[in-house]
């Protein structure tokens, strides 16, 4: 299931419980699937909960501020995770106000595919994980989005949520505490016995970098796979935590779809990150993914030059 179309369930199961969540897209709603099939539009119908914001996004998230600061509502502005640079100026204001505004960016790496380099974000995640205050969440599969949703709606304040196109395989939350290690930022996924190397994933990279794990098993070497969908909420963690997770004598590499100059501070000198340090291309996404190296096999043979280093 894409993390999207995860998004919409989740919207339509907490519609009753939380009826102040309020808001649409910049004219998307059917691609960032933001819409709350059984309300009317607000400007149709004062009861209404969908706002049709029109192509401006800018504006779009400049009202969500406004509506947030007021009080009373909890909005939300959603558009393709590229066009956030035409809100940037308003992602800004909401961290300096610490509003309880919430952006639902889709579209949300290279693995969109075929709309090329205009439309697939590269440097986004960077920049708005350097904007103080601004929570991050990077889900990995249907269950993460639901527990993003969950915290993004229990810790207020500014936060973005970066949701995929592409269908993405499910995590078996009946034998992890999912929430559980959302709620922290970061958490241990699957795990072996004196793990050689970490590997640390966000999104649609986690499902890759899980089977990075399996393909190493099979050569002897052993893999901690680490799911961190919000560098924020990992970083408010204290250092035992962060340490448990990512222990300093263990070498580590990062995979993850974007920009990897700040994944640096993570995997240290000795550790590598599987990125991207260009524009995408145009193509389905999962040969742009796989021509990009975000397939198990280039993860797995990176890892391995780490653990012979």
């Amino acid at each position: 299931m894409a993390t999207r179309n995860a998004g919409q369930q989740v919207m339509a199961t907490i519609f009753n419980d939380v009826p102040e969540l309020f808001g649409g897209a910049a004219d998307l709603t059917a691609s960032t699937k933001t819409i709350f099939k059984n309300s009317p539009h607000f400007a149709d119908d004062p009861t209404g909960r969908n706002v049709f914001f029109g192509v401006r996004e800018l504006g779009m998230c400049a009202a969500v501020n406004g509506i947030a600061v007021h009080g009373g509502l909890r909005p939300f502005g959603s558009t393709f995770f590229v066009f956030s640079d035409y809100a940037k100026p308003a992602l800004r204001i909401a961290a300096i106000m610490k509003a309880n505004s919430l952006f639902v960016f889709t579209h949300d790496s290279i693995g969109l595919g075929e709309d090329g380099p205009t439309h697939e974000p590269v440097e986004h995640l960077m920049a708005l994980r350097a904007v103080p205050l601004m929570t991050d969440f990077r889900h990995a599969d249907a269950n993460e989005t639901a527990a993003a949703w969950r915290l993004a709606l229990e810790r207020g304040g500014p936060t973005f949520l970066a949701l995929t196109r592409q269908d993405l395989p499910v995590i078996d939350a009946a034998r992890r505490d999912v929430y559980g290690g959302v709620s922290k930022g970061a958490y241990v996924l699957e795990d072996a016995a004196h793990p050689q190397v970490v590997l640390i994933a966000t999104g649609s990279e986690v499902s890759v970098t899980l089977g990075a794990a399996k393909l190493l098993a099979g050569d002897g070497i052993t893999a901690r796979v680490v799911s961190m969908p919000s560098w924020r909420i990992f970083e408010e963690q204290p250092d035992e935590y962060q340490l448990s997770v990512l222990p300093a004598d263990v070498p580590k590499l990062a995979v993850e779809a974007g920009a990897t100059q700040v994944w640096w501070k993570y995997v240290g000198t000795g550790g590598d990150v599987v990125g991207i340090d260009r524009f995408g291309a145009s193509a389905p996404g999962k040969i742009v993914m796989a021509e990009l190296g975000f397939t198990p096999e280039n993860v797995a043979a990176r890892a391995k030059r780490i653990v012979k280093r």
